[in-house]
């Protein structure tokens, strides 16, 4: 059976305007939170200072009762001069902290250890985890990697314009859009939900869904284009349903044996490469999406709407209007 793209475009259209404007939404909120202030809940690598992660010894008897209390934490910090600052508690039993605050020296850091320490028990010092950034370091780490996605963008339009007509090179663009938009505003949601944050990894998995998204949409087009050069009288929507259906198991093989590594990396690879996956799984989920009902349904879409729907009628239209050459 036939996949029918054009057909149901408005359906396919709708599950992408729900989820970008879902996404967008969030990113307003979390700009509006005071302790976000940005699209993203912002990691230590782009707006610089200390991170502590600790994880209480449940070796010593009675130390791990109790599950930790933000408020209490809180309270500690508000007393060390550090009110304000970001505040997880984390793991199944809840024994585990994760604290940002400014930039901490030596003697803050000891301090600071030693008052949560005496207020909520021992900590595990093989769990424990400080990290600090600078702030100037923090900044420039982000102006490169907002440059990195501006130099991809633009390197992969002018690819585009040059390997397809004005109009492919366009929804090819809007798809990549999309599937940022798309995992932008997941990150974002989860920000606000168990507050995830961003990295400088994230960036990096950004340019790599733009690669895996460009991709598989040339290989669609690229298809478009050989079915209507062999079948110039062809209607537009029919040329595109032909050629979503004779590359579709290549996109789903392709994006199922991509995905089985990044989940296996998810669930097995450790903290610091979780969200990397997930960042990727969700990326080239949306890619493949953008790639078979979005970017092949909005280039069909377009020409019906500028009388291009089919190519043998729009190259006789051409031809006529040109002028006679005279003898």
């Amino acid at each position: 059976m036939k996949l029918q793209i054009i057909k149901q475009r408005s359906l396919w259209w709708a599950i992408s305007g729900a989820v970008v404007l879902a996404g967008i939404l969030s990113m307003l909120i979390s700009v509006s939170r005071p302790d976000i202030r940005a699209p993203l809940r912002p990691g230590l690598d782009f707006i610089g200072g200390t991170r502590l992660q600790l994880e209480r010894d449940c070796t010593q008897p009675g130390n791990c009762d109790e599950p930790l209390d933000v408020a209490q934490v809180r309270n500690i910090m508000a007393e060390q001069g550090l009110a304000g600052s970001s505040i997880q508690v984390l793991g199944e039993e809840r024994q585990a902290l994760s604290i940002r605050t400014r930039d901490l020296n030596t003697e803050e850091r000891t301090s600071l250890q030693a008052a949560l320490t005496e207020s909520l028990g021992a900590f595990d010092p093989q769990r424990t985890q400080i990290d600090t950034v600078g702030p100037t370091l923090g900044r420039q780490l982000f102006i490169e990697g907002m440059l990195a996605l501006l130099v991809a963008f633009a390197g992969i339009t002018i690819y585009l314009t040059f390997r397809f007509q004005l109009d492919y090179a366009f929804f090819a663009f809007v798809a990549l859009f999309h599937d940022v938009f798309v995992t932008l505003g997941i990150f974002s949601i989860l920000g606000l939900v168990i507050g995830l944050e961003v990295d400088s990894l994230f960036i990096v998995a950004l340019l790599t869904i733009i690669g895996f998204s460009v991709n598989d949409t040339v290989v669609i087009y690229d298809r478009v284009r050989e079915v209507l050069q062999l079948n110039p009288g062809e209607h537009i929507n029919d040329a595109v349903n032909d050629a979503v259906n004779q590359t579709l198991s290549r996109s789903i093989n392709t994006t199922l044996t991509t995905l089985l590594p990044l989940v296996a990396i998810f669930f097995l690879g450790g903290e610091t490469l979780k969200y990397f996956a997930l960042a990727l799984i969700i990326g080239f989920i949306a890619g493949s999406y953008s790639s078979i009902f979005v970017a092949s349904s909005l280039l069909a879409w377009w020409r019906e709407r500028t009388g291009k729907a089919i190519l043998a009628e729009a190259v006789t239209a051409e031809s006529a209007d040109e002028p006679e050459s005279g003898t």
